[in-house]
């Protein structure tokens, strides 16, 4: 049975109060992920996840295929951030979401958001009235609100109105309060496990804007560095797995939902203040608060005014967060075949959140529109073609080395038959065998390649340096020990000390010094060539689909010594006492060096490996045998000529980047006409939502029935090649999803009775 892992990194942007429907689509996320997790444990499900549970056995019983689904890394800007931190929250957890879901429904109203100072009173404003009555886009009269909800929205869009003006209407400390609530509420749930696998790290990005900026340096020729205020703030939580996960104190995550979302106008400010003055309330003690400030504010901080920094709404300036969340790909590692999906959460395509006027039409844009717009559309508004010409680059990256790969296969192979002569392979593969003909092979390889070689033992030495100075400031305790760049340092002077400034000998090849300390140190070459047999085996698989069971035992021998290397990247995997070392690395970096050698053991761990490789070698039928031995011992030929190409990829994921869109454009197995046709919170410049519970309910409903939708499609277009499931299959675990949504609904959702009538009508 092949098994593949479906990684989601989500993407939420901004709505305001489509934050809603968002949530319905974050929640099916977890519902799914939720699924994929019972389905490996063998526990029961009901409902909803039950039929995504139905779809995994499908999966495995129809395309052989094993498949966990999961997210590990979620980035959000606004009300997309909001969701995005709970969401991670519940992921690292396993605690429920549906919290998060009262929050949105209960609390997400004019009459709950607005602060007490600034509710009208009988009398307040009376003569702004009518200004109520056309506030929806486009002068629109109330009238145009459904019917059933016409009161509710003129009754709370009048006081809305006349509250005070020339201030934020909405109260920071009332929403702070109820972010703090519904943690607290998640925190009091029934937890499941944690919905990812042992180890797999987690990381969460919430993107705020810093009103007044902050000095960062700029480095050029002449001058030699500058100074420039800028605005843009990434918040930042990882779960590195364990025992135990967590992303942060609830203080801590308060602090950024409330940050993130402070949309200008409707919210004050956040400040560290208001969030103080809250937790004071609650009697709730901030452990840690200094650490947070310094990691997340480094620059106020140290100016001693991180108290005092104004925070604002995160998509002013960042409504698509893809850049944080692409970086942590350098991050992540492969214990089995990766689908890896950057999905972003888009509610209303090509509708702006704030609507001005003459940004489009025929006629030029007044003087005003002009200015509101420059200054809130057009920045917010954004495309993403940048992020994704980078996802798109990155892939081309990839592609381009595995058809360099491919063209050099020939010669590879010569040189592998010249060295050990034409009929070796069909030896019994030994483990005394497969280590002498990889020394010999890699010995080869750096000699055949001349002057050549200098160049990648450097960039190989490099990558050891720089894998190990990120693993000593892993290892640290945050706060304590050196910095990234002093951990370099030391370590590069201590490597000058070992004569390592040459690597390779004079003869050809490396120097005796560097064979040694690639022996200690390289993880990265073997994990390299672990993927590359991944890969090779893969296409094997896909060219012909008969030697899938002869192939299922090698590539589970590829990822379970794949796993023996990764743990050893993990802090977790080293000792307090390494730990220790590594805090006075910049006083005692070759003691610092050789506790972690001896701590992974990487010559033992190779003698494992090549046990293993033996037995799941002899398990191959003879010419798939032959392949996979011409792809481990020439990967050292492959990875001289390749490895400059990769970049940063080699650190992380190797594998092709898809990126999928959750929008009402995209969900229209219901019902198609976007937006315009699902959605009630795109209503009064996307604050339609906190006007009625009703549109509320609606716009969650639908939420959860888009990403029901979608994500079936994402989960299906995993498939290897020429598999899938029989017809009619994937429309009838729709339908009966969708079905099983409404059920679950129904009871919570009392203000549309109507539209269940409506769906299960347009369902069937």
């Amino acid at each position: 049975m092949r098994e593949k892992e479906l990684r989601l990194a989500l993407v939420c942007y901004g709505g305001i109060s489509l934050a809603v429907y968002m949530h319905g689509i974050t929640k099916e996320v977890w519902r799914l992920a939720r699924a994929s997790r019972a389905f490996h444990d063998g526990r029961f499900c009901t409902g909803s996840q039950n039929v995504y549970r139905r779809l995994l056995e499908r999966i495995e019983a129809h395309a052989g295929l094993k498949l966990t689904v999961f997210s590990d890394i979620v980035a959000g800007a606004s009300a997309g951030g909001i969701n995005g931190i709970f969401l991670a929250q519940a992921v690292a957890t396993g605690q429920s979401l549906d919290p998060l879901t009262d929050l949105w429904l209960d609390a997400a109203d004019v009459e709950q958001l607005i602060d007490p100072e600034a509710r009208a009173t009988r009398l307040s404003k009376l003569w702004a009235i009518p200004l109520a009555m056309l506030a929806d886009r486009g002068g629109e009269a109330i009238e145009s609100v459904d019917p059933d909800t016409r009161a509710e929205v003129r009754r709370k869009l009048s006081s809305f109105v006349r509250s005070r003006w020339f201030e934020p209407p909405f109260g920071g400390e009332v929403f702070t309060n109820l972010l703090l609530d519904a943690l607290d509420a998640m925190a009091a749930s029934e937890a499941g496990p944690p919905l990812l696998p042992d180890e797999q790290p987690l990381d969460l990005f919430v993107t705020v804007t810093d009103f007044r900026g902050h000095p960062e340096r700029l480095r050029l020729n002449s001058p030699s560095e500058v100074v420039e205020t800028e605005h843009r703030l990434t918040i930042s939580f990882t779960d590195r797995g364990g025992a135990e996960r967590t992303l942060g104190a609830s203080a801590e995550l308060a602090f950024a939902a409330r940050a993130t979302a402070s949309f200008p106008g409707a919210f004050p400010p956040f400040t560290v203040a208001e969030l103080d003055t809250v937790l004071a309330a609650r009697d709730v003690q901030w452990r840690g608060r200094s650490r947070f400030l310094e990691r997340t504010l480094p620059r106020h901080s140290a100016a001693g005014m991180a108290d005092t920094a104004a925070l604002i709404d995160g998509s002013v300036l960042s409504n698509a967060p893809f850049r944080p969340a692409m970086d942590a790909l350098k991050n992540r590692s492969s214990r089995r075949e990766i689908d890896r999906r950057f999905v972003f959460i888009d509610p209303k395509p090509g509708l702006r959140s704030i609507r001005i006027g003459g940004a489009s039409g025929s006629e030029a844009p007044g003087f005003f529109s002009t200015i509101l717009g420059a200054l809130t559309e057009i920045p917010r508004e954004q495309p993403i073609r940048d992020n994704l010409e980078a996802l798109q680059g990155r892939s081309e990256r990839i592609a381009r080395m595995r058809r360099v790969i491919e063209a050099l296969r020939d010669e590879v192979e010569e040189a592998i038959v010249q060295l050990f002569g034409g009929t070796f392979f069909l030896d019994s593969p030994t483990p005394a065998r497969i280590a002498s003909w990889r020394s010999r092979a890699q010995t080869e390889a750096a000699k055949r390649s001349g002057p050549a070689y200098a160049a990648y033992g450097h960039l190989k030495l490099s990558g050891v340096v720089e894998e190990l100075a990120g693993l000593i400031r892993r290892v640290t305790p945050r706060g304590i020990g050196p910095t990234r760049t002093q951990a370099r340092e030391a370590i590069w002077a201590e490597l000058q000390r070992r004569g390592l400034e040459r690597v390779s000998a004079p003869g050809g090849g490396a120097t005796a010094a560097a064979i040694s300390f690639f022996r200690e140190h390289d993880l990265g070459f073997r994990i390299r060539r672990l993927r590359f047999l991944a890969q090779r085996l893969s296409a094997i698989q896909e060219a012909n689909e008969d030697l899938a069971v002869a192939c299922e035992g090698f590539e589970r021998c590829i990822y379970a010594i794949l796993a023996l290397y990764l743990e050893r990247e993990m802090a977790s995997f080293f000792s307090d006492e390494v730990a220790a070392l590594a805090c006075i690395v910049t006083e005692e970096a070759g003691a610092a060096i050789d506790a972690i050698g001896a701590a992974r053991d990487l010559r033992r761990i190779d003698d494992d490996a090549d046990r293993l490789l033996s037995d799941a070698l002899a398990a191959l039928p003879r010419a798939e045998r032959r392949d996979m031995l011409f792809a481990y011992l020439g990967f050292a030929f492959y990875d001289l000529t390749t490895l400059s190409l990769t970049g940063p990829e080699a650190d992380g994921e190797f594998d092709a980047v898809k990126v999928d869109r959750i929008s009402p454009d995209d969900a229209t197995a219901i019902r198609a006409g976007g937006a315009e046709a699902t959605l009630k919170g795109i209503r009064f410049n996307s604050f339609g939502a906190f006007f009625s519970r009703a549109y509320r309910e609606n716009d969650y409903l639908w939420g959860r029935l888009h990403g029901a939708d979608r994500l079936i499609d994402i989960v299906l277009s995993t498939l290897p090649v020429h598999r899938t499931l029989p017809p009619g299959v994937a429309a009838e675990l729709k339908r009966d999803l969708f079905r099983a949504i409404l059920e679950e609904e129904e009871p919570r959702l009392r203000a549309v009775p109507a539209l269940f009538e409506k769906l299960r009508a347009e369902i069937g």
